[in-house]
């Protein structure tokens, strides 16, 4: 359990603006933020400062890409009256507080990441020998701290990086939240609660720290969040009190587990822009329906006479995400009894594609027309962010004794 308050219902997230997105981005995430933007306190940004991680030797398009996501975004139903959207260098204390953090990060940290190995190994041809790379998911970890979020969406692959993150928060806040006078300081944040609150945070302290019952630890954030008399230090140090820490600064996230459908490219491999495999997002309809006629399929079926095994085709992989119950039961049947061929069966998904797709292209043309709404749109996403940023920046100077006045 983190020290997370129950009432922090923050999200973050972001993405690299690397060019158009596909259907593997939209289904992989974006379209799960259009969600959670109803469900959640929402912060999503474009992650301009990570894309030089492994792109640092060309920047010519890193604008360009980065209005284009947004107006992609945008596009696809992301609603700025209900989530926060920004560009990551637009609001400088990223940068400050992922080197704060990098002097208490130990290094073993950073190489242990598995994405580290595995990206040095995919992307060969690129010189990847540089701290930026080393420390990116630092970074994404003064991503996640600096909002203080309590929940980050993610994919079971990407659990590590929410991990790395709680263990920096844990450190940060063992390090710098043991204040000289802490025990006097709580004593006197518990008479701030009143007598009633005061003894009851006491007794649900001790119902957690001795029993480990989780429903307490609970109660007792419901109780300091709900509670006006508190400062914000106060709050801090009672949490950390709580779970036997000194003052909670930085909070430790939660990993949201999303389920994302398995997106197939043309080839039948992972939708990726590496592969050359994509559908996208605004892509003119006449060229989907022509990919999509030349999409790989069972490749038992090489006569139209013959069987196939829709379990063994990528073109079931979109009837899974686009189509009805009814469509699919006649794909089943259809496909198995060679009662249909590949072409009607990609037809029938093509025709549910290229409408979303469509509607997509049709959203987006808006945006395009009027770009000063979109800059508007981020000017504000960004000073909304960053009066966010700056509060978190200010207490972790304060913690560490650089708050000078």
């Amino acid at each position: 359990m983190s020290a997370t308050s129950t009432s922090n219902r923050r999200v973050l997230s972001g993405m690299r603006p690397t060019g158009a997105l596909h259907l593997g981005n939209y289904h992989g995430a974006l379209k799960n933020w259009t969600e959670l933007q109803y469900q959640y306190e929402c912060y999503f940004f474009v992650a301009d400062i990570h894309a030089l991680t492994t792109g640092y030797d060309d920047t010519s398009n890193i604008e360009q890409n980065t209005w284009e996501i947004v107006i992609d975004w945008l596009a696809a139903g992301l609603n700025p009256a209900n989530a926060t959207i920004f560009i990551q260098s637009r609001v400088p204390e990223h940068s400050e507080l992922h080197l704060l953090l990098s002097m208490i990060t130990p290094l073993s940290w950073l190489e242990r990441v598995p994405t580290y190995k595995d990206q040095q190994e995919q992307l060969r041809d690129k010189d990847l020998a540089t701290y930026g790379f080393l420390g990116y998911p630092l970074l994404q970890s003064a991503d996640i701290l600096l909002y203080k979020a309590a929940y980050v969406p993610v994919g079971e692959d990407q659990i590590a990086h929410v991990e790395i993150t709680r263990e920096v928060a844990r450190r940060f806040n063992h390090v710098y939240g043991r204040e000289r006078d802490f025990e006097a300081k709580v004593e006197k944040a518990i008479k701030s609660l009143g007598s009633r609150n005061g003894t009851q945070y006491k007794e649900l302290r001790r119902l957690y720290q001795e029993q480990g019952d989780e429903k307490s630890l609970e109660k007792a954030h419901a109780l300091l969040a709900g509670n006006a008399r508190l400062t914000l230090a106060d709050r801090e140090r009672l949490l950390g009190y709580l779970e036997g820490t000194g003052r909670s600064i930085l909070v430790e996230p939660e990993a949201l587990l999303t389920a994302t459908p398995k997106v197939p490219g043309l080839d039948g491999r992972k939708m990726s822009k590496s592969y050359g495999n994509t559908i996208g997002l605004r892509e003119d309809p006449d060229s989907v329906a022509k990919k999509l006629k030349g999409m790989v399929t069972d490749p038992a079926r090489v006569r139209r006479t013959d069987p196939g095994d829709p379990d063994k085709c990528p073109v079931w992989d979109l009837h899974k995400i686009y189509s009805d119950a009814p469509t699919k039961e006649w794909v089943q049947q259809g496909c198995r009894s060679a009662g249909i061929g590949c072409l009607d069966c990609k037809k029938r998904v093509a025709d549910v594609l290229v409408a979303e797709i469509t509607a997509i292209r049709a959203r987006a043309a808006e945006y395009e027309e009027n770009r000063d709404l979109v800059r508007g749109i981020i000017a504000e996403g960004c000073e909304k962010a960053r009066d966010v940023a700056r509060q978190t920046l200010e207490e972790v100077h304060q913690a560490m004794g650089m708050n000078y006045r």
